[in-house]
């Protein structure tokens, strides 16, 4: 089922002072001018899952300026469950809280709701730049297969945090170390798991014949196999990880390969539009891998997509967003980008005035 955001409303977020949408599952697409606010509302429909959103923004750095009165969302979500109400604000200099239908949640419930999957204009050194945006990409892929991700993911970061503090501090008791590497071992071992598992599902959903090109995907730097083989590895590196002050094996070191399928090209050798259309492969074959493995499907934020393809990759996107029946938030400068979209979407258009965004849904 088509799981999709039927209502949202944006209150002191960023350029919105209060903004409103009503929407029915189509693709929404958002065209305005630079600097209107078009990808603060793909933000705020991106912290409806787990983190801290497609900019990775501290809660007070999103509420409104200049008056930082706090800001906070309210969307309403259909799902095979019926009708679920999410909120989520922050209070000044507080951490952000989480309600779902009324009741106080933890952020990584958020990822039990929808699955959700973003490609922003930052993405596009994706592939050559540091391990740590591959690995986050990985993991938003993953979620959407196992939300218990999430969990394992901060169970073994605040193990590791932990660790890393006595290393810094030189500890050298083994007493001290058994449980927090357990803990790292225990989550640790799921995360590779639920990585390995992901990257299989992803390879049997590729298109090859399709308008993108197919990756092959490999992990690199791999921990350990298993619980108990990470616990020794991590007990064996006590002495080189108290030099470093920090933790160097697990899967916080794992990083996501990439090569171009067809040609056999790695994709950090790709060209910045070869670069751009793996991931949108993955994207799609993600979507494909959770409408036939889960019955579900993702929310898809793409921000800025639409201009960096050629008019036939364009339409050819289009077609295929339409026919997986998924809800994708599409951001341009110009409505013209979204002409072959025509009925099948709502199209809204975004201006901005005196500092405030304004909203307005427009017929192509």
């Amino acid at each position: 089922m088509a799981v999709h955001v039927t209502s949202l409303t944006l209150s002191h977020f960023r350029s919105h002072l209060r903004t409103r949408m009503v929407l029915d599952g189509r693709i929404v697409v958002l065209a305005g001018a630079n600097g209107a606010g078009k990808t603060n509302i793909l933000e705020a429909v991106s912290l409806l899952s787990p983190g801290r959103g497609l900019r990775r923004a501290a809660p007070d750095e999103i509420a409104r300026r200049p008056q930082a009165l706090g800001w906070k969302l309210r969307a309403e979500i259909a799902g095979a469950e019926g009708l679920r109400l999410i909120e989520t604000w922050a209070e000044p200099g507080a951490a952000r809280q989480v309600r779902i239908d009324d009741k106080t949640a933890p952020q990584i419930a958020l990822g039990n709701v929808m699955s959700m999957l973003w490609l922003t204009p930052q993405m596009d050194r994706l592939w050559i730049e540091g391990a740590e945006g591959r690995r986050r990409f990985l993991d938003r892929m993953v979620l959407s297969f196992e939300p218990d991700h999430a969990a394992q993911v901060l169970s073994y970061e605040k193990a590791m945090r932990e660790r890393n503090r006595l290393l810094r501090d030189g500890v050298t008791n083994g007493g001290w170390y058994g449980a927090l590497e357990a803990q790292m071992a225990q989550a640790g071992a799921r995360i590779s798991a639920n990585r390995i598992a992901t990257l299989a599902i992803l390879a049997r959903h590729a298109d090859p014949d399709g308008p993108f090109p197919v990756a092959d995907l490999t992990l690199e730097g791999a921990a350990p196999d298993g619980a108990a083989e990470l616990a020794q590895a991590l007990a064996e590196g006590r002495g080189r990880d108290m030099t470093a002050g920090r933790s160097l094996i697990g899967p916080h070191r794992t990083d996501l390969g990439a090569v171009w399928a067809a040609k056999g090209m790695p994709a950090a050798q790709c060209s910045t539009g070869e670069q751009k259309a793996l991931l949108i492969s993955l994207v799609l074959a993600n979507a494909r891998a959770l409408a036939a493995e889960r019955n579900t499907q993702p929310v898809l934020l793409l921000d800025e997509l639409a201009a960096h393809l050629d008019a036939a990759r364009r339409s050819a996107l289009y077609d295929i967003l339409c026919d997986l029946g998924v809800q994708a938030f599409l951001t341009g400068t110009g409505p013209e980008l979204f002409t072959d979209l025509g009925p099948r979407a709502q199209h809204f258009y975004i201006s901005e005035d005196e500092g405030i965004s304004q909203m307005e849904e427009v017929t192509p």
